[in-house]
Order: structure tokens, then C-alpha cells, then sequence
């Protein structure tokens, strides 16, 4: 039907229910003119926020690389959008079909230009002519974090972008076969774990690597993890228990514990009760550690709370532990989250590692970085002895690493080497509490598709399958999470080849449904016809 401009159709009278109609539809638009208006003032208030962040951070952003430059203003954009609650916003921004900024990490400034362009077309107002051009746009931004998960991790692989890697067992440093299988089944990335084996086998592992290659025309990196200053049990006290496995200590809540310097450890007692009595592998622990501190002892498996602490022993009080006790052993980790521990990560735990590193290593990956001086020291270590082209891997494992997490982000864009981020979700568990894990990963992943840098999935993926051969449920639901990261990490196990061909599978499956933290729409796997039951 054709209307005349007056409201008559066809040359019919409007009925009053059509005036109505359109009055309604006239209302709505006039709501919704009035929201967008409200929604482009306080939108413009954000972006001033915005750009004033990157402003106030010029040692942080002037560099020789303006796309590393580029990428460090991003993030200080994106902690400035983050800096407050943005709910507020969100709900009425998708009510009016628009971006509620969900998915700005990498390109904050042109997510909010954007925005704000179709909040003024809503009202008729042109877009806005502006000084200040974004940093990164979106195609830019998708570049960027692939560039650079390349450089880093290798390229692409065949079947999927996500990347695997695995640490190896000791045995793959004599059974070349095995190294073989892993590559064949998806290995993109072969981690040497330094805290364990000698040099001799890390170069075997490396040799038998080199030897798959040849005979499969595949290829993977090699990442070697540095020991860092990782606090560990030492000797037992004199009061301890053996069984099979050797000597240990088994408490209960509200049982007392002793660390002591690992000089002190096994000295015989007087005669009188004693608590038990452990040594700690680290005497810096003794100068930082303060009465109320938590300590938590093998994995988080024993926790307790320090009562007193001199130069030469912390005593605290066991208040975690299972219900007929826990055994704790030698060389089990101890983590003092409340501490503040400035050591070296290049000391002397660290010489054989870093030699072996700069001979064969293509990633070098530094345990229990927490200040951006460590990422400064590394870089002019690797300057002096490794190629140019080897990258770094920031491994986030405690809590004092992920509240510095953008600072060493910055440190890290200010180099010149490909550099990445791993989630150690074992010991950042332990540190920050197991009912922070999913927040604190998923506040990982954010900064870093912010600063543009490649992030690696890591502990506990698959675990069981690669022990036992058969998975739980729960971790294939964590394997596919995997794909929000450029890089999922498998630990060993005797079913390792089983864990990577299922993670390879997975990851290929997820890739058609996800990307990063944008979901896609490929066809449906059931029927899009619904048939009506008779």
C-alpha cells in the first residue's frame, strides 16, 4: 500500500488504531533518541579517561617500535576503561543493538569511537571530527597478536592456530621414538622443565627432537624454563616418620611446624617435646616473612599461619590439611603468598639452565618473575648470549606477578623479542586461593590481548588422561577453554601421546565455535529443521 505523507493509505482514512500505532513508535524513538544522547555524554566522559591514560605513562610508551608503542597505550587505554564499573553502560548500549564493549581489549579507543559514531547517527548528528586518531584499529589489533604468536610459538600450525606444548618426561631424553610420537600427534612446542633432569639430558631431549624433525619434515620450538628461586622443603627434622617412599611428617590441624635454615634442620632435640621441624630451601624467606603470614606447603595440600619468626625459623600453625592428616616430604614447594621476596631470577639455581638456554633454547621461560627489573636483567643476559630472535615467557605463577601483570607487560613491549605470557595455574591457585583461579585467568587474558602479546594455557590440562588414559569430564571442558589462549601446555604422563592427539582434536573442534573471547556461528551439529511430533 502507498500512503500519501498524511497518514491516509490508498486514499483510506487512518484508522485510530493505526494512530496510535505510529504515535507509540514516535514515543519509543523519542526514548530512545533521549538514552542515546545520555548514553554519548557520558560514553565521551570515558574516552577523555581514555586518552588521558596513555598521556600519563610516556616513559611507559616511547620506544623504537611503534607498533610495540602502539600496543603499550592499548593497555594503559584498556586499564583506564577498566579503572570503572562499566555494567552501568553495558546493558543500555545492547538494548540499542550496539557494542556494550565486552570485547574491546585489543583495541579500546577505536571500540569506543565506534560506539560513540552509531550513538550520534541514532540521533542524526554526524560523526565526531577528532585529534586523536586510535591507537590500534581492529584488523591492526588481529595482526599484531598473530605476528607475534609466530614469532614467539612458531608458525601456524596445519589444523588449527591454537599451539601445543608439552613438557617432557625424562625418558624423552632417551627413548627417541617417544619424542617422535609427540610430534606426530600435535606437538608444536617442546618444553624442558631445568627444575628437573641434568644438562646432559636436556641436550639428549633436544638431539631427539632434531632427529623427528628430519625424519617427519615437522617442526617445533624448544622452551626451556629457568629454575627460579623456587622455595622448596629440605631435610626432615629428627622426629620423622619412613615409609616406602622415604622419610616424611604427617599433620593435622592445629599441629605446629618448624622451618628452620637448612643447617638447623636435623639437629637433635634436648629431650623436650618438639614440633615437628622442617628445612626451607631459600634463607631469604626467614628477613620477609611476619607473624599472621600465610604459608602453604606442597601444592597448596598443607596450609598454615605463622605465630613467630626469627633469623633462623618461622613456626606457624597448621589450619589446612585433610582430615586424618597430610604427609609432607623433602623437596615439596612452599609458597609464602603474603611475602615479599626480591631475588635474583639469573642466581646461581639458574647458571646451568641459562647456558643450556642460550646454546639450543628458541623460548626462555622465567619462573617466578615478578618485577619488571627481572624482565630487564633477562634481556640484557640474552643480549649478550642468545640469538636475537629468542623470545621470553613471563610465567605468572604467584600473586604478586599477576598484581604487577601490567608493569611487566610494559617492560616486556619496551624489548625487542618476541615475548609471551603463560597462566601457571597450579601455583597462582595456591597463591591467590582456588576460588580466585577462574577470575584471576581470565583477568590474564584480557590484559594481554590489551598489550597484543600471546598468552599459554598451562597446568593440570588433561591431566588425568595423560596419567591415567582416561579423562574427567571437567578437564575436557578445560581443555576447550584452552582456545581463548594462543597456546594450551600439557604436562607429562605415560599416556602423553593419548593427552595430545585428544587436545589437538579438541582445539580443532573449538576453533569453529570460538575465537578468543568472541563466539562464532558456524552451522549447528543438530537438525536446524524441527519436526512436529505427531
Amino acid at each position: 500500500m502507498e500512503t500519501d505523507g498524511i497518514g491516509r493509505i490508498s486514499g483510506v482514512q487512518r484508522t485510530d488504531r493505526q494512530s496510535c500505532g505510529e504515535d507509540d513508535v514516535r514515543r519509543r524513538l523519542a526514548i530512545r533518541d533521549h538514552e542515546a544522547a545520555a548514553l554519548i555524554e557520558r560514553l565521551e566522559t570515558v574516552r577523555e579517561q581514555v586518552l588521558a591514560a596513555a598521556d600519563g605513562w610516556r616513559p611507559w610508551v616511547e620506544g623504537a617500535d611503534a607498533d610495540r608503542d602502539a600496543s603499550a597505550r592499548n593497555l594503559l587505554q584498556y586499564l583506564a576503561l577498566r579503572g570503572r564499573d562499566l555494567r552501568e553502560l553495558q546493558d543500555p548500549l545492547a538494548e540499542l543493538g550496539l557494542s556494550s564493549l565486552g570485547r574491546s581489549e585489543g583495541h579500546v579507543q577505536a571500540s569506543v569511537d565506534a560506539v560513540l559514531d552509531a550513538l550520534r547517527a541514532m540521533v542524526g548528528d554526524p560523526p565526531a571530527a577528532r585529534a586523536s586518531p586510535a591507537a590500534i584499529g581492529f584488523d591492526h589489533s588481529r595482526q599484531l597478536l598473530a605476528e607475534r604468536t609466530a614469532a614467539l610459538l612458531g608458525p601456524v600450525p596445519r589444523t588449527r592456530p591454537t599451539r601445543i606444548m608439552v613438557t617432557m618426561p625424562t625418558e624423552a631424553s632417551s627413548d627417541k621414538a617417544l619424542v617422535r610420537e609427540m610430534l606426530v600427534a600435535g606437538m608444536d612446542c617442546m618444553r624442558i622443565n631445568c627444575a628437573h633432569d641434568t644438562a646432559p639430558q636436556w641436550r639428549a631431549m633436544c638431539d631427539n627432537l632434531r632427529e623427528a624433525e628430519a625424519e617427519t619434515s615437522l617442526r617445533a620450538r624448544v622452551a626451556v624454563d629457568l629454575p627460579g628461586p623456587k622455595l622448596r622443603t629440605g631435610p626432615l627434622g629428627p622426629d620423622a616418620k619412613r615409609d616406602a617412599k622415604g622419610s616424611y611428617l604427617r599433620l593435622r590441624v592445629g599441629d605446629r611446624l618448624v622451618l628452620t635454615r637448612e643447617s638447623d634442620a636435623t639437629m637433635p632435640g634436648d629431650g623436650e617435646p618438639t614440633p615437628a621441624c622442617i628445612a626451607c630451601s631459600l634463607p631469604e624467606a626467614f628477613a620477609v616473612t611476619r607473624c599472621g603470614h600465610q604459608v602453604w606447603l606442597d601444592d597448596g595440600k598443607l596450609g598454615g599461619l605463622v605465630e613467630s619468626v626469627d633469623r633462623h625459623s618461622i613456626e606457624l600453625r597448621i589450619t589446612a590439611a585433610a582430615p586424618k592428616g597430610t604427609k609432607l616430604r623433602a623437596g615439596k614447594g612452599i609458597n609464602l603468598p603474603d611475602a615479599v621476596l626480591a631475588i635474583d631470577l639469573l642466581g646461581p639455581h639458574s647458571e646451568d639452565a641459562l647456558r643450556f638456554a642460550a646454546e639450543r633454547a628458541d623460548i626462555v621461560g622465567l619462573s617466578f618473575v615478578s618485577r619488571a627489573h627481572d624482565i630487564r636483567h633477562v634481556h640484557e643476559h640474552l643480549d649478550e648470549h642468545a640469538r636475537p630472535e629468542v623470545g621470553m615467557i613471563l610465567k605468572i605463577e604467584t600473586r604478586r606477578a599477576f598484581e604487577h601483570l601490567p608493569a611487566l607487560l610494559l617492560e616486556a613491549l619496551g624489548g625487542d623479542r618476541p615475548a609471551g605470557v603463560m597462566i601457571a595455574r597450579g601455583d597462582l591457585a595456591v597463591e591467590c586461593g582456588y576460588e580466585r583461579l577462574a577470575e584471576v585467568q581470565e583477568e590474564i587474558l584480557w590484559l594481554c590481548q590489551a598489550a597484543h602479546l600471546p598468552v599459554i594455557w598451562a597446568t593440570e590440562v588433561l591431566d588425568r588422561l595423560a596419567k591415567t588414559g582416561r579423562p574427567s569430564r571437567a578437564e575436557i571442558t578445560d581443555a576447550a577453554r584452552g582456545v581463548q589462549a594462543e597456546c594450551v601446555m600439557l604436562n607429562k604422563g605415560p599416556h602423553i601421546v593419548e593427552a595430545i592427539s585428544v587436545l589437538d582434536d579438541i582445539l580443532r573442534r573449538m576453533e569453529r565455535h570460538q575465537r578468543k573471547k568472541r563466539p562464532l556461528l558456524p552451522l549447528l551439529g543438530v537438525s536446524t529443521y524441527v519436526h512436529t511430533p505427531n
